[in-house]
């Protein structure tokens, strides 16, 4: 195991006793009707093996991306801990990196853990060029040696199929579909263990949809890293992910192999959800 969470909880407002008992799938609804809190993740426990890929599918507001903001550090969680088996204290019990101080956090995000985002300007340092914002990833991991930064900059450009020639062209000079190329490039720069992306193709010509997925499920297994990908899109689901989880209302209702939840959905939402695209 190379990941899990446990009671992973995010309420938006101030929340109160109810919160909990109020909402999910069951009540088919995720804002409390008592103090008008939306609990946008409700106890969610999950276990990820090491080079594992897990697809997270639901509906717009189920908490698929505020459940992968949750695991990377980006908001706080109101309860529930994220363990990794790569960040232990000094008896060697796996640590909460939620709890984790600033330095233990910079240390699990430049290390550790990467992260893809669907609108590239929340990944991308617009200010630097493409080969500047690889290069960023790379020191804030620790290198110091210029020939190294440099070298490693152009061979993560390489391996994502971006022109070596445009290293000092600025993020706002490439298309879309190339952006998130560099996304890809200083998210991978520093080896991490752990991959998220949040709706990585969305918003891109179908053309180029194809080709970034047949990037990130290449350079997935080249490395092994383990994954978690979320979106809406069942067919990205399906090209890149071993395990699915189905989410509603800020729970998980249904979870198994992907093939057998895309094919054989047994909670209502899951059938509604395949039956939507066929």
């Amino acid at each position: 195991m190379i990941l899990s969470t446990e009671k992973l909880t995010k309420i938006f407002g101030l929340g109160c006793p109810e919160c909990l008992d109020n909402t999910g799938s069951e009540k088919k609804n995720s804002i409390c009707s008592f103090c008008g809190s939306v609990v946008a993740v409700k106890s969610v426990d999950l276990q990820l093996s090491e080079g594992e890929v897990l697809g997270i599918v639901g509906e717009s507001g189920s908490g698929k991306s505020t459940l992968l903001q949750l695991i990377y550090g980006d908001i706080s969680p109101t309860t529930g801990s994220v363990y990794t088996t790569y960040f232990r204290d000094k008896s060697g019990a796996m640590k909460d990196i939620l709890k984790a101080d600033l330095n233990e956090r910079n240390q699990i995000r430049n290390s550790l853990m990467s992260i893809i985002y669907q609108n590239p300007r929340l990944g991308l340092n617009y200010l630097f060029s493409a080969g500047g914002n690889i290069a960023e990833k790379i020191i804030m991991k620790g290198e110091k040696r210029y020939k190294s930064i440099r070298d490693k900059s152009l061979y993560y450009m390489e391996k994502t199929e971006l022109p070596l020639s445009r290293s000092d062209d600025y993020p706002d000079k490439f298309s879309g579909g190339q952006q998130q190329r560099i996304q890809i490039s200083k998210a991978l720069s520093t080896e991490p263990k752990i991959l998220l992306l949040d709706e990585p193709t969305t918003g891109l010509d179908l053309s180029v949809q194809a080709k970034i997925l047949d990037l990130i499920r290449h350079l997935q297994k080249q490395y092994n890293f383990t994954m978690i990908i979320v979106s809406h899109d069942l067919g990205v689901i399906k090209h890149l992910t071993d395990i699915t989880v189905v989410m509603k209302n800020g729970e998980i209702v249904e979870k198994g192999l992907t093939d057998q939840v895309l094919e054989d959905p047994q909670h209502p939402y899951s059938q509604l959800l395949v039956s939507s695209i066929l």
